[in-house]
């Protein structure tokens, strides 16, 4: 089994931002493996962040993007538990991505539930959650807000949207 080091420690929570304690259990339960401790770490927060899923998000901010030209913006209402979370920097970084997505994907609905049943075009091209992050196509904006709610600690979600565009 390899050593768990300090830099090691330091390099998973570097990239996770997850407790020293943490990283250090998932480096030696993966046998110092930094992918599998990073899966592992992951796992456990989306796990945790699912628990956490029904409490009340009635902290966050609302984030605006204007892309350039001026001709298309977006709106999105982003919630979590407390205004601390709300004044982080990956918090703010997650609502303007969304921001961005938004005007850049068109999204017509926030989740499948909202789905009209008569509309069969695919959740992942009218559903805002369901749509690959268009920074990243390996990742969904479902991941992205949960990654968020796991590395935070809170309960995260998108409450509303808006998109506006000239000529629409």
């Amino acid at each position: 089994m390899p050593a768990v080091t300090v830099e090691l420690i330091k390099s998973l929570r570097e990239q996770t931002g997850a407790g020293i304690s943490d990283c250090k259990r998932a480096l030696e339960d993966n046998e110092g493996d930094l992918e599998q401790a990073m899966a592992a770490l992951r796992q456990k927060g989306f796990e945790q962040a699912a628990k956490r899923a029904d409490r009340e998000t009635s902290q966050g901010l609302v984030e605006s993007y204007i892309h350039t030209g001026g001709r298309v913006g977006a709106l999105v209402q982003l919630g979590c538990e407390t205004d601390f979370v709300a004044r982080t920097d990956e918090f703010r970084s997650l609502a303007h991505d969304i921001a961005m997505q938004v005007a850049a994907m068109s999204p017509i609905y926030l989740n499948e539930e909202d789905q009209d049943e008569g509309d069969d075009r695919p959740a992942a091209q009218v559903c805002l959650m369901q749509q690959p992050f268009i920074k990243d196509g390996s990742r969904t904006l479902e991941d992205l807000v949960r990654e968020t709610a796991a590395q935070t600690g809170e309960n995260v979600r998108v409450v509303s949207f808006r998109r506006l565009a000239l000529g629409e």
